[in-house]
């Protein structure tokens, strides 16, 4: 099965290339990148190398590609060229083609006038009707032309394997369209049934946009004596709103989502959950990650809603909140995150790697990551200002400021807390010890927050001291007090 595009990878892109390898994969076939560049003008530099990265991140390896090759290259349509050429030869031969030496300027009277008229804008198929003689007479001139393909006038009909029998005339609602432009490339509608007819595909899946052009393609198979594929069109994907999702939305495009911290895992849940087309549709509905190889085993074509499919937003974050607590049970997977976090917190905080030092023990990670799997979305948000105590251990500068009266009740906490089970070591439980030790050691008890909120986290804001105690956890607490008890005294010895 091939997946043709052009452009940046987005939602609707990244759908229709998943249900396409879902599709060839379930049925033991191959996945094929195929690169649609006869567009000259909207040619995106490093556009083919970035998709291949996109898909290849997303886990939607091809099997062949312009980068792998195969035995059905080239798999750029701007490579295909003389095969292109070669084909419309044999149906102007048959005369079901013809040229068109129609200029820009009458076709835009031409489209001018249908406006006026109140009427869909069509070609009127002047060109059909000039004599074998006249063809001869134009090109011998040098004249500019491209070349059109004549649409039948009789209704056709065609099996839609999602939205059922398909029919429509096309003939009464369009003009003969455009097969091989005047640059000597062709235009999708020819480029992609010579292509799937000389590439073996056996099903096209699409989006539903194109579903009108059907019709066109069938003809052109019927022209070229071809038998056709067989058609499967998906539906529309929706914004929550309703509106339509487009590709000019920057924030759809795989890359937004990568930079974003999503995980490929929870993209492709969070595609299709709203598309429907697997077994998993009858289940009563629980929330849980399905991996592409179960994806693969589920996805049937005829499970495919035909209505249009609305994206709600809030299921993005949740989906990837649960990659995240999946795989904090994988051996593999945590040692993934593991790293994520650890190359977050550096790239977050790499101005401070040299004056101050960072927490990034793989213990104190992993323990930071279970306190956290049921608060975040994403691992971005472990380096948020609020939690930057989790990371960074107080410098001296942070504690030369703190009095050496301090020591003794930094010293008697460090006593009491050690003195506490670590199934005892919670938010509310510590609220209550700290507040009878600053009653039986005759403190104010907002001003022993303040000073071991600067012990514990070298912040002026953020978490409770208790809810940032909890999280760090008893040893890391009892070190970062035991590590400002060394450093005040040594401040304190030298002054």
């Amino acid at each position: 099965k091939v997946i043709s595009i052009s452009g940046h990878l987005h939602l609707g892109g990244l759908r229709t290339a998943l249900y396409n390898y879902l599709f060839a994969k379930s049925h033991n076939g191959k996945f094929i990148l195929r690169i649609e560049d006869t567009d000259q003008s909207r040619l995106i530099a490093g556009a083919v190398d970035k998709l291949e990265r996109d898909l290849q991140w997303i886990g939607l390896t091809p099997d062949e590609s312009p980068t792998l090759g195969g035995n059905y290259g080239p798999y750029k349509q701007s490579e295909r060229l003389s095969l292109y050429r070669e084909q419309v030869k044999s149906i102007l031969e048959t005369e079901a083609a013809y040229y068109c030496f129609c200029t820009d300027h009458r076709l835009n009277l031409l489209r001018r006038e249908t406006l006026r008229a109140g009427q869909v804008p069509r070609y009127d198929n002047k060109c059909r009707h000039l004599s074998k003689a006249e063809v001869r007479e134009r090109l011998a001139k040098g004249d500019q032309y491209c070349i059109r393909f004549k649409l039948s006038s009789n209704e056709e009909t065609f099996e839609d394997l999602v939205y059922g029998k398909i029919s429509y005339n096309i003939g009464q609602n369009e003009g003969d369209p455009v097969i091989m432009k005047s640059d000597g490339y062709p235009t999708y509608h020819l480029a992609n049934v010579v292509d799937d007819h000389f590439m073996d595909i056996s099903h096209v899946l699409r989006g539903v946009e194109w579903q009108i052009s059907t019709t066109k393609h069938i003809l052109l198979y019927r022209a070229f004596g071809w038998k056709p594929p067989l058609y499967a069109h998906l539906p529309l994907i929706l914004n929550a709103d309703g509106t339509k999702l487009s590709k000019r939305q920057g924030d759809i495009t795989i890359e937004n989502f990568y930079k974003e911290g999503i995980f490929p895992e929870a993209l492709l849940n969070f595609v299709t959950d709203a598309g429907g087309g697997f077994i998993k549709d009858i289940e009563p509905a629980k929330p849980r990650i399905y991996t592409l190889q179960e994806l693969t085993k589920q996805f049937e074509l005829s499970r495919i809603k035909p209505s249009s499919c609305r994206l709600s937003q809030d299921k993005l974050p949740e989906f990837n909140s649960l990659v995240i607590r999946q795989k904090l049970t994988e051996e593999e997977g945590s040692i993934v995150l593991i790293q994520e976090v650890k190359d977050l917190v550096s790239r977050t905080y790499k101005d401070r790697l040299e004056s101050q030092r960072l927490l990034l023990d793989d213990d104190h990670i992993m323990s930071v990551l279970l306190w956290s799997q049921d608060r975040i979305n994403k691992l971005a948000d472990l380096v948020d200002s609020n939690f930057a105590f989790l990371w960074i251990i107080p410098s001296q500068n942070t504690l030369q400021n703190i009095s050496s009266s301090n020591i003794g009740v930094l010293e008697d906490v460090k006593s009491c807390l050690s003195g506490q089970l670590e199934s005892e070591f919670h938010r509310e439980d510590l609220k209550k010890l700290l507040k009878n030790f600053a009653v039986e050691k005759h403190l104010s008890f907002s001003e022993l927050m303040k000073l071991l909120r600067s012990v514990v986290s070298g912040l002026k804001e953020g978490p409770g001291v208790a809810e940032m105690m909890e999280i760090l956890g008893q040893m890391s607490t009892l070190a970062r007090l035991d590590h400002a008890v060394t450093t005040l005294k040594r401040l304190h010895a030298d002054n």
